[in-house]
């Protein structure tokens, strides 16, 4: 009699990184009986939506937390997180032998997959004479970035952010130096630049590489990394991949009843991911702009910090992120806005027929529900790779507006007013309505029965399920 197969999968720390990886492995279990656990290496306590998010896995997903390592000599903050991810991963990895050692003994165990910042593993996978894969949970291009980065390192010996002329990404728009990921954007001698080469490099040891986006979506990148080189390994988009339930035990339903009574397309969404936080300044620029705008919107409030990716690793504060809205703004945008704390029910806010727009940091995932669900964009981007998503939505395939900012980094008032009304109640904003609505209708054909996405992901199981017989 078969056995089933298995994989094993071992994430990078971060709900962003966790939610797709989730959506991959039940793929692979209901349309292809590929069962899947979860190793997942920590320096301490998973979060609350942490923890209830692995608890629910269905039936034939499994985790297993992983010794926590200690960071004690990481100052937070300092430490870029890229670092700090990356040693979280590789302090880890004698007991992640361990861990896989059981797994073999007892699973038919196939493939070893990781993402962005796990390629020391790739070690571990080959010991145990399982296939190393990457899941690469952001765009085609940060991952055609990956693939040239070496190259790039050894042809420019100045700072990326200080380079006059774009950087030509193969098959992606130019991008300036200043909007590569910030890891790459900072002084190339530290160590987090350190560890995105040398990931980038270890790329090729992999067997295939499995990425979240789809043809109509990043067709150039794809079409350039599809490109058959010696040594590369094969890449397979498997896109759109997105949240299909809750990670929070919050009762969002007042957010969708106070929707119900809204007019169609008429409310703008803003949030800035699980990660995303924004300055006291900024938070009160942004509540000036939407209240001179006259416009619905829906917020997600968090805790001020002057670290954009403050709350990657839980450290904001405890404080109720309400107490940092304007004195009188709840009142006064009362029936146009609604404020929430932390946490809303994001996929369905922008599924519902109310939503017209949505602000975003330009996390992956939040574009890739966006695409989905056919909302334009307002792009924000934070930390990471974020800046260069958000050239790719304005200038790349123009879903999006993106507001300037003046020469403290702040986003003015005024620049949101003006942003928010071109999007709900300009011409440019029926113009991007126009282009989103025909991505919408991709990202539905190729996750169908008969879609490349589907068809792709057909490939790839079948031959891990090979492997395994």
């Amino acid at each position: 009699m078969e056995r089933t197969p298995h994989v094993a999968i071992v994430p990078s720390s971060g709900m962003g990184h966790l939610i797709p990886l989730v959506e991959f492995a039940k793929r692979l279990k209901n349309n292809h009986n590929i069962s899947t656990t979860f190793i997942i290496p920590n320096d301490g306590p998973l979060s609350i939506s942490q923890n209830a998010f692995l608890d629910s896995l269905s039936n034939g997903l499994n985790y297993l937390l992983l010794p926590p390592v200690n960071s004690d000599d990481l100052p937070s903050e300092d430490a870029h997180m890229v670092t700090r991810i990356s040693l979280i991963v590789t302090r880890s990895l004698d007991s992640l032998r361990d861990a896989l050692k059981l797994l073999v003994a007892e699973k038919n165990m196939v493939a070893l997959f990781i993402d962005l910042f796990g390629t020391d593993v790739f070690d571990v996978a080959v010991e145990y004479g399982l296939s190393p894969y990457v899941f690469f949970p952001s765009t085609a291009m940060l991952l055609s970035l990956f693939f040239y980065l070496p190259k790039l390192d050894q042809m420019v010996s100045c700072e990326f952010k200080d380079l006059t002329e774009p950087v030509q990404i193969p098959g992606c728009i130019p991008v300036r130096g200043q909007d590569l990921p910030a890891v790459l954007v900072q002084d190339r001698k530290n160590d987090a630049y350190k560890w995105m080469l040398q990931n980038a490099k270890r790329y090729m040891m992999a067997e295939g590489i499995v990425v979240n986006s789809f043809k109509e979506l990043e067709g150039r990148a794809l079409k350039a990394l599809l490109e058959n080189e010696p040594g590369k390994p094969r890449i397979y988009p498997v896109g759109p991949l997105i949240q299909s339930g809750s990670i929070s035990d919050v009762d969002g339903s007042g957010c969708l009843r106070w929707l119900d009574g809204q007019p169609c397309g008429s409310v703008l969404y803003i949030s800035f991911g699980s990660g995303g936080t924004l300055s006291s300044n900024q938070i009160n620029e942004l509540a000036m702009g939407l209240e001179l705008s006259k416009q619905r919107f829906i917020w997600v409030v968090r805790s001020p910090n002057d670290q954009p990716n403050a709350a990657y690793f839980n450290s904001h504060d405890d404080k109720d992120p309400l107490e940092f809205i304007p004195n009188g703004f709840l009142r006064r945008t009362i029936g146009k806005g609604l404020v929430v704390s932390s946490w809303a029910p994001q996929a369905q806010i922008l599924s519902h027929s109310s939503t017209g727009g949505f602000l975003t940091h330009c996390g992956w995932n939040s574009i890739l529900e966006s695409v989905v669900h056919g909302v334009p964009a307002i792009a924000w981007p934070l930390y990471a790779e974020q800046k260069m998503n958000a050239e790719y939505l304005t200038e790349g395939i123009k879903v999006a507006l993106r507001p300037a900012v003046d020469e403290n980094g702040i986003v003015g008032h005024l620049e949101v007013t003006r942003v928010v009304k071109s999007l709900l109640d300009g011409e440019e904003g029926k113009a991007i309505r126009t282009r989103i609505r025909d991505l919408k209708v991709a990202a539905t054909n190729v996750v169908s029965k008969d879609g490349c996405s589907t068809k792709t992901l057909e490939e790839l199981s079948s031959k891990l399920i090979n492997k395994g017989n």
